[in-house]
């Protein structure tokens, strides 16, 4: 991620998320110590997904994930998540393999189709939304169509899986914990098929466990104690 600019410099802060500075009567300091400004308070959290990852210099999705995770109005569970992950996907690769030029346009294309990915998706569908935000990524990346070969192989094996990996851990839904496991998975995919090495620290610890009622503790493999 960039250097979250806390320093105070000609009585303006730098927003965390926007990456924009603003002046300090208009912005506030989270919890996490993040500077989050009042232009990215009034946005929808798909916005401030897209202007992050938009702003972002990381290939770390998952630190960029945790990061808009712990935006003050990102709820625990919510179908936002199906953008976050595409999103964080496409800006960390794009930032790797020097195709920033072209990151406005995956994003817009993943914000689309994240639309029709509605909430609950995992139990009423039996295909969990981030899953299928990894099959999107590559789907962008690769410029799959329904009439592909080898383009639509990828796009369909990424979120086959990223379904089977997320299967392991069962249920009850936490979108914290699948899209941890599709980012994961997405990297290494991603390094197996394309050659390109995102970072993905060797061990996740959640940090949003407490607000989640159904979590698996131990039986999660990003629980802190576990």
């Amino acid at each position: 991620m960039n250097e979250l600019p806390i320093d105070k410099k000609d009585n303006t802060l730098r927003c965390s998320y926007c990456m924009e500075e603003r002046m300090n009567a208009e912005t506030i300091v989270d919890g996490m110590g993040m500077v989050v400004c009042s232009t990215c308070r009034a946005k929808s959290i798909k916005d401030v997904i897209y202007d992050c990852c938009l702003a972002s210099d990381s290939a770390a999705p998952i630190e960029m994930a945790t990061h808009l995770m712990n935006f003050p109005d990102f709820k625990m569970h919510c179908p936002e998540h199906h953008f976050l992950v595409p999103a964080v996907l496409l800006s960390a690769y794009s930032n790797r393999v020097k195709e920033k030029d072209r990151l406005e346009k995956w994003l817009m294309a993943a914000s689309q189709r994240s639309e029709k990915v509605p909430g609950a998706f995992c139990g009423t569908h039996g295909s969990c939304g981030a899953a299928v935000g990894t099959g999107m990524f590559v789907s962008i990346i690769t410029g799959a169509t329904p009439y592909k070969t080898e383009e639509w192989k990828l796009a369909n094996s990424m979120t086959g899986r990223s379904l089977l990996k997320m299967a392991v851990y069962g249920g009850p839904r936490c979108c914290k914990r699948v899209s941890f496991v599709a980012i994961q998975e997405a990297c290494t995919f991603l390094n197996e098929s394309f050659n390109v090495s995102l970072s993905v620290p060797e061990k996740i610890e959640c940090t949003f466990h407490p607000e989640n009622q159904e979590c698996l503790k131990n039986d999660c493999p990003f629980y802190p104690l576990s």
